[in-house]
C-alpha cells in the first residue's frame, strides 16, 4: 500500500529531474560543439547584464509604488503621525518574509558576495536571485532608512553565480560571472557603466585580467542600455553646473575630503557598534523589532528626510538655488517653516542617518549602506559649504557643487573605493567638469580613513576572520584555498595500548610515515613516527614488549580546523614537517595535511590566477 501511494510521485520526481538534467546536458553538449568558451562567457555576461537591469527596474518600481501609496496624502506643512507606524510595519513584514519564506539570512548583501568569492567558490544560493528584491522593496517602501543598491548587487551576482553553476563552470569563471552581475547591477541602477566596472575592481576586489575585463564591460554596457530602454533618460539624481570650478577652491576641496574621511570613520564605527548591540538579541527577533522599530520610527517622525533611500532630499540639495528652495528640506517635519532650523536640521539628519540605517537592518529589515553613504555625503558637503560661506573662510564655494563632491567623498571613505566614488558621481550627474575636484575630495577622504580603518565597511567583517580576498596574489590564493579540501582523512590510527607487532601491521597499510595515537573518543594523544622507531620496527622479539603509548611522541605542531591557510603555511615553514595533524577545538583528530599536497595545490592556483 505504501509503495502504491508514493511510488508514482517518486517516479515523477525522478523523471522530472532526469528530464532537466538531459535538457541541460544537451544544451551543454551543443554549446561545447558550436560555441567557444570565450564567446559563451560573453553571452552569459549579456544575459546577466540584462537580468540585473530588470531586477533594478522592478525593485525601484515596487519601492516607488509603495511610497506613493503610503505618503501621497501627507501634509508638507506639519508632522505626520503615520511616520511612527509605517517603518515598524515594514520591518515586521520583512522579518516575517525572511523567517517563513526565505528561511535564510539575506542581510549584508555585498559582504555575502565577498564571502562567496573568498570562501564558497563564488557560489550563491538560488533564492538570492529574488529574495533580496522583495525584502528590500518592503523595507524601503515602508520607510526603512537603507539603500536598494546592495540587494540589487546581490541579486545580480546571484544570477551570474547560478547561471555558471547551471553549466558547471569552473571557479574562476564563476567569479567573473559574479563580478558581471555586480557590475551590471551598479551600471543599471545609476546608468554608470564605468562606475560598475571599477566597483568590481575596488569593492569586490576582482582582478581585471583580459579574460574578465571584456565580460564585465559587456554586462555593464548591456545593463546601462536596457535601463535607458526601461526608464528613458531620467536619472536618479539631476544636477546642473551653475558655477565653474576654480583652482582657488583647492584648499576647500582638501578640507572637505578630510571632513568626509572623518564622517566615513564615524559612519563605519557607529554601524559596527550598533550591529554589536543588535547581535546580542540575535535569537530574539521581537526584541530586535521593538528596539529597531521604535528607534527608526522616532527618528523618521522627527526627521522625515530619513524616510527610505532619501534620494528626494539629495535632489533637493543638488538642485536648490535659493534659501527658499533649501528650506523645503524641513517639509513634513515638526520644523516645517522654521527657516532658522535648516542648518541644525541638516546636521542632525547627518548624525542620525547612521542610527536609522542600523535600526532598520538590526530590527529585521533588509537593505544596504550604499544609498546611506551617498545621502550622508550630500548632507556633509552641503553643510560644509554653508558653514564655509557663512564664516567667509576664503573664496566662495557653491553649495550644490560641494554637496555633489561630498557624495563622492563619503562613498570613497566608507567603501575604500575612491575610483568608484569619482566615476559614479561624475557619470550619475554628468558632472565631468568637476572631475578634478571630485578626485581631490575622494583621494583625500580615502587617505584620511585608511589612517584609522584599513578595510571598507564591507570587508571589515571578513578581514577579522582572515577571509577577505585582496589583489595581492599570494594572499588571494591563500584566501581562496579551502582547508577542508586538503585534509587527508584516510589515515591509519593506533590505540595507546596497541603492541608493536600490531603497529607494524598498520604501518604496512599506511600511506604516510606518521601514525596518530587516539583514545576511544578520537582525541589525539600523540604520534608514532616510523622513522623514529625503525631500530625496533623489525625486531620480532620486541613485538610484545612495546606499546604505542611508549613509542609515541608529541606532534611538532597541530592545526585547528578553523585556522586560515596563511597560518597553515607558516606552520609548515616553521616546523619543516611533512605531515601535520588537524584537530578541532577539543583536540579530536580531523585528519592530516601533507606538505607536498598543500604546496602542489598552492602552485596550481597561483598559475591559474596568473595565466592571463
Amino acid at each position: 500500500m505504501f509503495l502504491c501511494n508514493f511510488a508514482p510521485q517518486n517516479m515523477d520526481t525522478v523523471l522530472e529531474e532526469s528530464g532537466r538534467q538531459s535538457w541541460v546536458t544537451r544544451l551543454h553538449n551543443w554549446r561545447v560543439e558550436h560555441v567557444s568558451d570565450k564567446m559563451f562567457l560573453l553571452i552569459l555576461a549579456f544575459i546577466v547584464g540584462l537580468l540585473a537591469a530588470v531586477a533594478a527596474f522592478v525593485l525601484h518600481g515596487i519601492i516607488n509604488q509603495i511610497v506613493a501609496l503610503l505618503t501621497s496624502q501627507f501634509s508638507k506643512s506639519s508632522a505626520n503621525w503615520l511616520y511612527l507606524v509605517y517603518p515598524v510595519l515594514g520591518i515586521y513584514l520583512t522579518s516575517l518574509f525572511v523567517r517563513y519564506v526565505v528561511r535564510d539570512d539575506i542581510s549584508h548583501g555585498i559582504t555575502k558576495i565577498l564571502y562567496a568569492i573568498s570562501s564558497n567558490r563564488s557560489r550563491l544560493k538560488s533564492h538570492n536571485t529574488w529574495s533580496s528584491v522583495i525584502a528590500s522593496a518592503i523595507t524601503i517602501g515602508f520607510g526603512g532608512s537603507v539603500g536598494a543598491e546592495a540587494p540589487i548587487v546581490l541579486t545580480g551576482s546571484a544570477i551570474g553565480s547560478n547561471l555558471g553553476q547551471l553549466f558547471h563552470l569552473d571557479r574562476k569563471t564563476l567569479m567573473t560571472l559574479v563580478g558581471c552581475g555586480a557590475a551590471g547591477a551598479i551600471a543599471g541602477i545609476f546608468k554608470a557603466p564605468i562606475a560598475g566596472l571599477v566597483f568590481t575592481l575596488e569593492v569586490l576586489l576582482i582582478d581585471m585580467t583580459m579574460s574578465s575585463l571584456l565580460p564585465i564591460l559587456v554586462s555593464c554596457v548591456t545593463a546601462t542600455c536596457f535601463t535607458y530602454i526601461f526608464r528613458g533618460d531620467s536619472a536618479l539624481f539631476t544636477f546642473h553646473l551653475d558655477t565653474e570650478w576654480t583652482v582657488q577652491r583647492v584648499p576647500a576641496c582638501l578640507l572637505l575630503g578630510i571632513t568626509c574621511g572623518l564622517v566615513s570613520l564615524y559612519f563605519i564605527r557607529t554601524m559596527s557598534f550598533a550591529e554589536g548591540i543588535f547581535s546580542r538579541f540575535k535569537n530574539k527577533p521581537y526584541v530586535r523589532l521593538a528596539i529597531g522599530g521604535t528607534m527608526l520610527s522616532l527618528l523618521i517622525f522627527l526627521f522625515p528626510s530619513l524616510y527610505g533611500e532619501g534620494y528626494s532630499s539629495i535632489n533637493l540639495l543638488l538642485n536648490g538655488r535659493t534659501e527658499a528652495d533649501w528650506n523645503h528640506i524641513l517639509d513634513n517635519s515638526l520644523f516645517a517653516g522654521q527657516t532658522a532650523m535648516v542648518l541644525p536640521y541638516i546636521a542632525l539628519v547627518l548624525l542620525t542617518k547612521v542610527f536609522a540605517t542600523s535600526a532598520t537592518n538590526g530590527g529585521g529589515g533588509c537593505g544596504g549602506t550604499f544609498a546611506p553613504s551617498l545621502f550622508i555625503g550630500c548632507f556633509t558637503g552641503f553643510l560644509f559649504s554653508r558653514l564655509w560661506n557663512i564664516e567667509e573662510v576664503g573664496v566662495y564655494v557653491p553649495e550644490k557643487n560641494f554637496a555633489l563632491m561630498g557624495m563622492a567623498g563619503v562613498m570613497s571613505g566608507v567603501m575604500h573605493a575612491p575610483l568608484t566614488g569619482i566615476f559614479l558621481i561624475a557619470e550619475l550627474t554628468g558632472g565631468y567638469s568637476l572631475l578634478l575636484p571630485l578626485m581631490i575630495v575622494s583621494v583625500s577622504s580615502y587617505l584620511t580613513i585608511i589612517l584609522f580603518e584599513p578595510h571598507s565597511i564591507y570587508g571589515s567583517r571578513l578581514a577579522k576572520e582572515g577571509r577577505l580576498l585582496t589583489h595581492h596574489t599570494d594572499h588571494a590564493v591563500l584566501t581562496l584555498m579551502n582547508l577542508e579540501s586538503v585534509i587527508d582523512r584516510d589515515y591509519m590510527a593506533v590505540s595507546p595500548d596497541m603492541e608493536l607487532g600490531q603497529i607494524v601491521n598498520q604501518v604496512s597499510r599506511s600511506r604516510s610515515r606518521v601514525l596518530p595515537v587516539l583514545d576511544g573518543a578520537g582525541t589525539l594523544l600523540g604520534e608514532v613516527d616510523i622513522m623514529h622507531i625503525r631500530k625496533v620496527l623489525f625486531r620480532i622479539e620486541l613485538y610484545h614488549h612495546f606499546m604505542a603509548s611508549q613509542l609515541m611522541e608529541k606532534p611538532v605542531a597541530t592545526l585547528l580546523d578553523t585556522a586560515p591557510m596563511s597560518t597553515v603555511m607558516k606552520t609548515f615553514e616553521r616546523t619543516g614537517a611533512e605531515w601535520l595533524p588537524v584537530v578541532d577545538g577539543t583536540n579530536i583528530l580531523k585528519g592530516y595535511i601533507s606538505r607536498q599536497r598543500l604546496y602542489t595545490l598552492y602552485r596550481k592556483m597561483v598559475h591559474d590566477m596568473s595565466e592571463d
